[in-house]
């Protein structure tokens, strides 16, 4: 299948632990909680991580019912789950740096049944992008310029 869209955004370090994202016309930033040498002036990158997959899983959701005709009256998402920091500490190397489990829990206020809602919300977790790369990993290259 084609590209048929392409995200670009960048990042550059301003001091410390304070990173300026953007986005087209939008800027962001990321730190670190002041526990890790950071000033706690922005959400981590691990919180960036949940906020693109909880944000995901809402906006197909709302193509989804749009398409299918589903009024949404209501819907929020809470996103968790757990990782070794001592990996991307250098503390270890006997795990992974990444998320052991992650967890979605969706409250979803519709006229449907909950086996409705469950079809619906295996279909938004197959349609979202966000969720697609988790379970089936991109190959991430970087390269020095």
């Amino acid at each position: 299948m084609p590209i048929n869209k392409t995200v670009t955004i960048s990042a550059k370090s301003v001091e410390n632990f304070l990173i300026e994202l953007n986005a087209g016309p939008h800027k962001q930033y990321i730190d670190q909680p002041e526990t890790m040498g950071g000033k706690n002036a922005a959400p981590t990158p691990l919180d960036y991580f949940f906020f693109a997959l909880g944000g995901c899983i809402i906006t197909i959701a709302k193509i989804v019912a749009k398409q299918r005709q589903i009024e949404i009256r209501d819907m929020s998402v809470t996103v968790e789950g757990g990782c070794n920091t001592a990996v991307l500490m250098g503390k270890s190397k006997e795990d992974r740096a990444g998320f052991h489990h992650v967890v979605v829990k969706v409250n979803l206020d519709a006229d449907m049944t909950d086996e409705e809602k469950i079809a619906f919300l295996e279909e938004v977790d197959s349609r979202c992008p966000i969720s697609e790369n988790i379970v089936n990993p991109t190959p991430v290259k970087i390269e020095l310029v």
